[in-house]
């Protein structure tokens, strides 16, 4: 049987935790609010845990959209050449 390219899309989700000294707690959720809606580069971290990681889609590709996908995705690779970008895609050993 041929193998085939399948995207397949996740969400990450992480427990993060800040610490905000403040009058009242309403304050301090707003503040982590307002803070991470903007850059958020100067609101310090108090610690972060990796909680899961969900499917949400996954779908058949061919080859050129596999090229179209990394090229949109990471345009910093762009010139690269096909076979580093082919480095990317993980494969199945059924022979294992």
């Amino acid at each position: 049987m041929e193998k085939k390219l399948y995207m397949v899309e996740t969400i990450s989700t992480f427990r993060m935790r800040y610490v905000v000294e403040a009058n009242e707690e309403s304050h301090a959720l707003d503040e982590v609010t307002c803070q991470l809606g903007l850059d958020g580069s100067s609101f310090k971290e108090f610690s972060q845990n990796h909680v899961d990681e969900t499917i949400f889609s996954s779908r058949e590709i061919t080859d050129e959209e596999f090229l179209k996908e990394f090229d949109k995705d990471n345009s910093y690779l762009v010139s690269w050449p096909i076979h580093n970008k082919r480095e990317f895609i993980n494969e199945i050993d059924y022979d294992k």
